[in-house]
């Protein structure tokens, strides 16, 4: 009986901490089975169900954010640019490489040098997007912050960033389950920069666009894809 008690508690200390704690009710559930399933029913499901951009590679992305970064769940829960490095388990232009289909999709908002303030071309653009769900599960923030300020200032403001269209979005939208719906990382200047070619995706309120204030910004968009 002793040896029992001592095994019981030994165990709960070994479990994975990046383990969201108190698991989210039914969207976690959803999340747990499907990484459960086999990996080679991804494509399969891809192509039946999902949109086109939806391969393997990128379920396999976001459901690492979704795990260890996201579904903010009540905690403002996301990832830091160390954090998202290993869930990305790859390069940045790769990793903004899943993310080019989604253009017609998604859109940026663009935010002033070092402001995580939020204008009204933000929320205008922010509204629109999140009301165009069409039957997606799944909202992604990810922000970033342009390089010129230290790095642990540029992590506070893309922190910052997605916090920002997280409350408006809490303030907006009556959504019950919307705190169990957002996925969010903050990707600093360290991590996944974006370059110059993001400037013709639907942007918010700046006429100015190029290497460093794109940066300045968090990519927003529905996900299309059953994970």
């Amino acid at each position: 009986m002793i040896a029992l008690r001592i095994a019981v508690p030994l165990a709960l200390l070994a479990a994975p901490a990046v383990t969201v704690g108190a698991w989210i009710d039914s969207a976690g559930a959803r999340l747990e089975q499907s990484l459960a399933q086999p990996k080679k029913s991804d494509v399969a499901v891809a192509a039946a169900a999902d949109e086109g951009y939806c391969n393997a590679e990128l379920k396999r992305i976001l459901r690492r954010v979704l795990l260890s970064c996201g579904l903010a769940g009540g905690e403002g829960r996301g990832c830091q640019p160390s954090q998202a490095k290993n869930v990305a388990t790859m390069s940045g232009s790769d990793f903004n490489a899943l993310f080019n289909p989604m253009k017609h999709r998604g859109g940026i908002i663009q935010f002033d040098k070092g402001k995580a303030d939020l204008d009204d071309d933000d929320k205008r653009l922010i509204d629109q997007l999140f009301a165009d769900r069409k039957g997606a599960s799944w909202f992604f923030v990810v922000s970033r912050a342009s390089p010129e300020g230290a790095v642990d200032l540029n992590r506070e403001l893309s922190k910052g960033r997605a916090e920002a269209v997280m409350k408006h979005l809490g303030k907006t939208f009556s959504d019950p389950g919307l705190e169990k719906e957002v996925g969010l990382l903050y990707l600093g200047a360290e991590f996944a920069q974006l370059d110059e070619q993001y400037c013709t995706w639907r942007r918010s309120g700046a006429d100015e666009c190029g290497a460093d204030p794109i940066n300045r910004s968090a990519f927003i968009a529905w996900i299309d894809c059953q994970l």
